[in-house]
């Protein structure tokens, strides 16, 4: 018909040509959505018909010989519905991931290849593992599944990392996740799952979370606890173990968006798990923290290192800094593992309310306005922290020791110290660094808390060039003096605002010590428990408050 209307001499049967679309333009634009689709899919899947690994191309030459893309064709004559063709193409390329926690010399990529099929392999536990997730992929009516084992072609760096930095999104899209919990035997009882090896992998937090549908599955490959739902994310029960185990709340979990918890809360979450490869346990957490940071393996326990820079330099986040134990190579101020942040955190008590208007009052009889704006303006104009060549750019209240001594008996390594400190007193600490009381070089407690101290409602300051200050109240000539700044100090009511601000900074709060390096940079003291000092209380002038931006290696 298409053919007569073009070959017509009539002007008015050729304009009738614009209603109508040609199998080859239908073509065309069905052609573009479904590579569109298959940008967002993971690069090889399972063809759980065949067994075979397939590309995109392989699965878009499929999807044009399927009798379906045919049909698909023929009944748009009018007009192509790309609505109609996006639902098709989607349904079409629908995959299914899988969840487990390896348990060895898994089928790999090469080994599927070289027999052709995941249906040729060997008989082995491991292969049946394999079919097993295939087979439960095809009878809930799916034709791609995707495992980490098979469908990553390891031996090639850039296939590698995009695989990694793309999983959680693969995993979010998917249209279902299997979860097989090996070591949880049939019948399945509730607390198994929590329980069981694969709530302790590291990749599987980004499995649990991402999905919007998942089905966990026992040794036998059996619903957990029976259910034969469609969505265990539905299921009252198997949430309910979850939500006890890993404290977060229901919907979180159902819905999850990297956006819906803090950077502490994901660390926390995190802390409790393992992972085989040193980098892993920060490569998993690349989707959960939106992060940007590439894959290297061979670089150990700087992979961590690069995460939390990462969360630094992006968000001005410096929770990741409250930790006891041990410092990385990577800073000083990083943690060598991640199983610190699983401490609970120390907490200030609440200022809020009644308490703050105390403060306030109590701090109105001792600081004139003049004194409590000076204070304000320090700790308005300090910029977030960053980093740069590994080296931290703090911003913080500083502190100087004047006096340092052992104190009793000590275990080993690890010794308790009393040290005076200029605005805080007495402060008691334990670390194994080995400080030398009367020899031991500048040391400074840091209250780099900031965003605490200027409230949930108060901004950061613009840009603003900075001047050294080399006197002797505890900061390095390189520091960044932030009363050097020029930060417009705020009008109506901006004596109570800075009295606000001030009776926040009085509060106790958790230290960081840091001791001075012969160049004027600082390194971090890493103590074996929280250092929580008792703060300022009212004890507040313009003279004990030292704003810096401290250089931290």
């Amino acid at each position: 018909m298409l053919l007569a209307i073009e070959q017509s001499y009539d002007p008015a049967i050729k304009q009738l040509r614009k209603n109508y679309t040609s199998p080859s333009e239908t073509t065309v634009t069905i052609d573009a959505v479904a590579r569109g689709i298959l940008k967002s899919c993971p690069l090889v899947v399972i063809d759980v018909t065949t067994g075979r690994l397939c590309d995109g191309l392989e699965r878009m030459t499929i999807f044009k010989a399927d009798p379906l893309f045919k049909a698909l064709v023929s009944s748009m004559t009018r007009k192509a519905d790309r609505e109609r063709i996006q639902r098709v193409a989607t349904s079409f390329f629908g995959y299914v991931m899988f969840s487990h926690a390896w348990q060895g010399n898994e089928p790999s990529f090469q080994d599927v290849n070289a027999v052709e099929s995941v249906w040729n392999l060997p008989n082995t536990p491991l292969s049946g593992k394999l079919q097993n997730f295939c087979k439960e992929t095809r009878r809930l009516g799916f034709r791609w599944a995707w495992s980490d084992t098979c469908c990553i072609d390891k031996t090639m760096s850039s296939i590698l990392n995009q695989s990694l930095t793309s999983m959680y999104k693969w995993y979010a899209d998917s249209a279902t996740t299997l979860v097989f919990l090996a070591g949880v035997g049939h019948p399945s009882k509730p607390g198994d799952l929590t329980r069981s090896l694969w709530m302790t992998r590291a990749w599987t937090l980004q499995e649990l979370l991402a999905p919007k549908v998942i089905l966990f599955y026992d040794s036998q490959w059996k619903p957990y606890l029976g259910d034969t739902g469609t969505n265990h994310k539905e299921s009252p029960e198997t949430m309910q173990e979850l939500v006890n185990a890993i404290k977060i709340p229901c919907g979180t979990i159902v819905k999850f968006s990297p956006d819906d918890l803090g950077v502490r809360e994901k660390l926390h979450l995190a802390s409790t798990r393992n992972a085989t490869m040193e980098e892993d346990v920060a490569y998993s957490l690349i989707g959960i923290f939106k992060s940007d940071i590439r894959p290297h393996y061979g670089e150990g326990a700087n992979a961590l290192g690069h995460l939390l820079e990462e969360i630094v330099a992006r968000f001005g986040e410096v929770a990741v800094l409250a930790w006891s134990g041990k410092s990385s190579s990577y800073n000083s101020c990083l943690p060598d593992c991640i199983s610190v942040y699983s401490q609970a955190l120390y907490n200030p008590p609440s200022l809020e309310g009644e308490g703050m208007k105390t403060r306030v009052v109590q701090l109105r009889g001792k600081l004139s306005k003049r004194e409590a704006l000076s204070i304000y303006k320090q700790i308005k104009s300090l910029q977030p922290a960053r980093f740069a060549a590994r080296r931290l750019y703090l911003p913080c209240i500083v502190f100087p020791v004047r006096a340092l001594s052992i104190q009793g008996d000590h275990r080993g390594d690890e010794k308790l110290y009393h040290a005076e400190v200029s605005g805080l007193g007495s402060v008691k600490f334990t670390t194994t660094y080995g400080l030398t009381p009367g020899k031991q070089k500048k040391l400074v407690f840091v209250h780099p808390w900031i965003r605490h101290i200027r409230g949930p409602s108060s901004g950061v300051a613009g840009e603003n060039d900075t001047d050294t200050d080399s006197d002797s109240d505890g900061s390095a000539g390189s520091d960044e003096d932030a009363s050097s700044h020029a930060v417009a100090v705020p009008q109506a009511g901006g004596y109570a605002r800075a009295l606000q601000m001030i009776a926040r900074l009085g509060q106790p709060f958790n230290a960081l010590l840091l001791v001075r390096q012969p160049d004027g940079e600082y390194k971090r003291v890493a103590a074996e428990n929280e250092i929580v000092v008792p703060g300022l209380g009212t004890d507040v002038t313009p003279k004990n408050i030292r704003a810096r931006v401290l250089e931290i290696l």
